[in-house]
């Protein structure tokens, strides 16, 4: 049985904005005073990923 996810145009590329401080939020690194950075870290993951998507869309119309 196959459960792999299958994500249209996985191998596309996109361009997020980050700071050292969001990519190290990212991988692991926690900011004890700071949880906010991680926040805003993937915020604009999921900002980019959705626009993305959005835009495939509109242009499949």
């Amino acid at each position: 049985m196959n459960t792999g996810i299958r994500i249209p145009q996985g191998d596309d590329t996109v361009k997020v904005e980050l700071t050292v401080k969001e990519v190290l939020a990212l991988t692991g690194v926690k900011f004890p005073n700071n949880h906010s950075i991680e926040i805003s870290a993937k915020k604009k993951l999921n900002h980019v990923i959705e626009g993305h998507y959005l835009d495939e869309s509109k242009q499949a119309h």
